[in-house]
């Protein structure tokens, strides 16, 4: 039988996206931001040897509200911002940010949700990065009851236009919290006494137990990995139970959005058929 795994064609370096409208451009107006509403920002780009005290304080906001600052070449963010008309000189200053498409919140807000939602069932997602499979995922999510999404803040998929057209209107509904740290956020959903399940089990099927003989003990957190990569260690050991999907033929894997999309039909069914107390 085969591991639950995350698997999706590699990628190549992660897309900035398209849309400009989305993008704030210039040092100042984005330090204002940064210093006011950190939460608006979803991350920075800032052009490659830039030095300046503003420049500094850019950096030193996004480390401290934990903001990916991505260092790209001068031509990167002209392509961002757009190019300059004749006669304009680009306003970006060297520095960018990528507005939040996404309301996102709290963590503690999220969790004490959880066991009020139609289906208690929490999704995390550990960098996976493609927006169609957190889009996908997310349209699944809604339409079973579940409580909402939780995505780590560096190296994850950017929660845009592409995310939101896959998802059909499912992403503007689910409450979605945005953490530094997945581990850590993990530790707080345990401590909020919700289930903790991984998929995939890094090496042969010791420690997994069958998602179809074994139901989730409801409410949890299903935590999904890279679709390269899986888990990573740090969040795998935060999960208490890995959840297998038994192939009947001989096959590698699943995608991530298919595997998530069972697991949680899974939840929803052994949910269903649970006694009312």
């Amino acid at each position: 039988m085969a591991n639950v795994t995350s698997h999706h064609a590699p990628h190549g370096a992660p897309s900035y996206g398209t849309d400009a409208d989305l993008l704030l451009p210039g040092m100042k107006p984005v330090l204002e931001l940064l210093a006011a509403t950190p939460q608006r920002v979803s991350q920075v780009y800032c052009r490659k040897g830039l030095t300046s005290p503003d420049a500094d304080e850019v950096r030193r906001l996004c480390r401290k509200h934990g903001i990916r600052c991505n260092a790209v070449d001068a031509g990167t963010l002209d392509r961002l911002c757009g190019r300059p008309r004749r006669g304009h000189a680009v306003a970006h200053q060297g520095v960018a940010a990528r507005l939040a498409a996404t309301e996102f919140t709290s963590l503690g807000a999220l969790l004490q949700s959880v066991p009020d939602a139609p289906l208690p069932l929490l999704l995390a997602l550990d960098q996976v990065q493609d927006p169609g499979n957190v889009g996908t995922l997310c349209r699944t999510l809604y339409a079973l009851g579940g409580a909402g999404l939780l995505v780590p803040s560096h190296n994850s998929a950017y929660l845009g236009p592409a995310a939101r057209r896959t998802a059909a209107g499912a992403l503007e509904r689910l409450p979605v919290a945005h953490v530094t740290n997945l581990a850590h956020a993990l530790d707080n959903a345990e401590e909020a006494g919700l289930a903790v399940y991984g998929t995939g089990c890094g090496t042969g099927d010791a420690g997994c137990v069958d998602a179809f003989t074994t139901p989730m003990e409801l409410p949890a957190v299903l935590v999904l990995g890279n679709e390269d990569k899986g888990l990573r260690p740090g969040v795998a050991k935060r999960c208490a139970t890995f959840l297998r999907i038994p192939f009947a033929r001989d096959f590698d894997s699943l995608n991530v959005a298919q595997a998530g999309a069972i697991l949680m039909g899974l939840a929803a069914q052994h949910h269903a058929q649970k006694p009312v107390r």
